[in-house]
């Protein structure tokens, strides 16, 4: 092979890509990532939810904190607390568990009260993304006297009493804590527990959590899978066996 023939065959194996082979590379790539983002999605949204169930042992911790302080009765307050917030907002029974959610002093957000996919505008309801079940802090009579959504926020709401730990009867089937929008499964209009459709992350009175379907929720005295009025109150279950 002559010098020229030499040269030519170097400047071949030294020459860049062509368009054409760049564009092929490209669209693998575009392939590739097309694959992956998907499941890279899920695997955020898995951590997210994981995350959320996190909280709610943390919270679980808390109460078995207040429980053992409070001679085993369920927190409790007048409601509407100081003639505006409902206990059983999170903004309501957060301040009954301060001591033991890592808030401290004039602080108001715990990242333990906050699951991390709620979009919910984080100073509309505090910082909280979970509600507490009205059935710990009414008795089962007065739960029962209760049909509607607005014996949980209005001027009709009953007095509060607080339950003791062993009112329970089904504590592995009764809901104690919740999230209160569907944000693990994007619904609109998301009416929180009074709602038919979504799903969402609770913790039961044994301390065990669960993310749920609002299908699988019996429904309540309201008509809805809300563990706010579960029938018999504490005495009664939200999911079947």
């Amino acid at each position: 092979m002559n010098h020229i023939s030499k040269h030519i065959e170097a400047h071949k194996s030294l020459r860049g890509f062509t368009l054409v082979e760049l564009l092929v590379v490209i669209s693998i790539v575009a392939v590739l990532l097309s694959l992956l983002m998907p499941a890279l999605g899920k695997a955020r949204t898995m951590a997210r939810k994981m995350s959320c169930s996190s909280n709610l042992r943390q919270i679980n911790l808390a109460f078995d904190i207040y429980l053992g302080s409070n001679d085993y009765f369920y927190p409790a307050a007048d409601d509407p607390i100081k003639g505006t917030i409902w206990l059983w907002m999170g903004r309501g029974w957060k301040p009954m568990l301060q001591p033991s959610i890592g808030i401290e002093g004039g602080q108001i957000k715990s990242s333990i009260l906050a699951c991390p996919q709620d979009i919910t505008e984080p100073d509309k309801y505090d910082g909280t993304s979970y509600a507490y079940s009205m059935a710990f802090y009414h008795s089962s009579d007065q739960i029962n006297a209760m049909n509607s959504p607005t014996n949980q926020y209005g001027m009709v709401s009953a007095p509060s009493i607080s339950q003791r730990i062993t009112d329970v009867r089904k504590p592995a089937l009764k809901i104690l804590i919740g999230e209160w929008l569907s944000n693990h499964q994007r619904i609109w209009p998301d009416g929180g527990w009074w709602c038919n459709d979504g799903s969402r992350n609770f913790l039961f009175a044994d301390g065990h959590s669960l993310f749920i379907r609002a299908g699988q929720i019996r429904p309540a005295l309201d008509g809805y899978p809300n563990p706010n009025l579960t029938k018999n109150g504490i005495k009664g279950m939200d999911i079947n066996f």
